[in-house]
């Protein structure tokens, strides 16, 4: 898996969890996290727990993303 594909589902899945993101080694800042944890859990709920999936959802609706995570995917090149 790519580094930027990591990332990116690292940043939708984290920001969903109630742990601390850096304490389960997730690379996304808090704000990346917070930018797509909505868009995650509103057009990709069936794909959470598989990063993989998620980021591949997230991507597939890119039309549909919020303008802040459109930013985060932008910004990693995406």
């Amino acid at each position: 898996m790519s580094r930027k594909l990591l990332l990116l589902a690292t940043i939708t899945l984290s920001a969903l969890s109630s742990a601390p993101a850096f304490a389960q080694g997730h690379m996304g800042t808090p704000q990346e996290q917070n930018a797509c944890s909505r868009d995650a859990s509103r057009l990709c709920r069936k794909d959470l727990g598989n990063d993989g999936a998620v980021q591949g959802c997230l991507q597939a609706n890119r039309a549909k993303l919020s303008r802040s995570c459109s930013k985060v995917f932008a910004s990693h090149g995406m």
